[in-house]
Formats: structure tokens, sequence, C-alpha cells
């Protein structure tokens, strides 16, 4: 599909707005780490407390693909409502997600700081979010 509307930089300015993105999340995420002593796996791995949190976060997972599905359903047969784009179905399930890691790290978790970091790294997601947003991605798509 050519897309005549989009400026030939396009595709070069999106790969380094998620480029400095990941770098942003990446780099927050081992100073805190770092700075609150917690040892954990890396930012985008699966690292479960227990098997409960894995069956939390597997209905999350769930829930979210069954969304996206419906939502594509629905906005492909009438006008298409915001809560239903991929964008915002996304969006609410990297939050639960992360509040899920959260509640579950604070009942079981052996070090008392981790669920800081994963909070931490919420308010850190959903500002740089809210940030990009707001600024239509800082001026650069």
């Amino acid at each position: 599909m050519f897309w005549y509307w989009l400026e030939p930089a396009f595709w070069l300015r999106l790969a380094i707005v998620i480029a400095v993105v990941l770098l942003l999340l990446y780099s927050f995420h081992a100073i805190m780490s770092k700075w609150l002593k917690v040892e954990r796996g890396n930012f985008f791995s699966n690292n479960y407390v227990n098997e409960k949190h894995k069956k939390v976060d597997w209905i999350i997972r769930v829930a979210a693909i069954i969304s996206i599905m419906i939502g594509f359903a629905i906005n492909s047969s009438t006008d298409p409502y915001w809560f239903f784009e991929p964008w915002a179905i996304l969006s609410i399930y990297i939050v639960a997600s992360l509040i899920g890691r959260a509640v579950m790290e604070r009942k079981y978790a052996q070090n008392p700081n981790a669920f800081k970091v994963t909070v931490s790294d919420l308010v850190f997601v959903l500002v740089l979010f809210f940030t990009l947003m707001q600024t239509d991605v800082l001026g650069l798509v």
C-alpha cells in the first residue's frame, strides 16, 4: 500500500522516536533498579513473582487480545470509537499489566523495594505517553 500523504522522512523520524522512547524506558528502569537496590530481569522480560501473578498476567493479555478483536469488528462496521482503537487498548493493557505486577510484588516479592521500581516505571510511562501525545510526539511526527 502506498501512503502518498506521508512525508518522505516520516519512517526515519518514527524510527528515531521509537528508539529514543525505548532508550528512555530502559535507562529509567536501570537507574531506578540500581538506586532502590532491586535485582530484576530486563524491563521487557516476564519475571513472574509466583504462579498467581502468571495467571493474572495471562488473563490481562487474553482480555487485551479479545478487546482488540472486538474493537476491530466494531470500528470496521461503524464510525470508529477512540476507546476501541488498538493504541487505546494497548495503553490500557500496559497500565493494567504494570499495576498487576506492582500489586503482586507488594504482596509476594522478597525485596520490599521491587514494587517501587514497578510503580515508578508506571508513572514514567504515563508521563512519557502524555508528553508525547500532547506535543504531537515533540513535533517530530
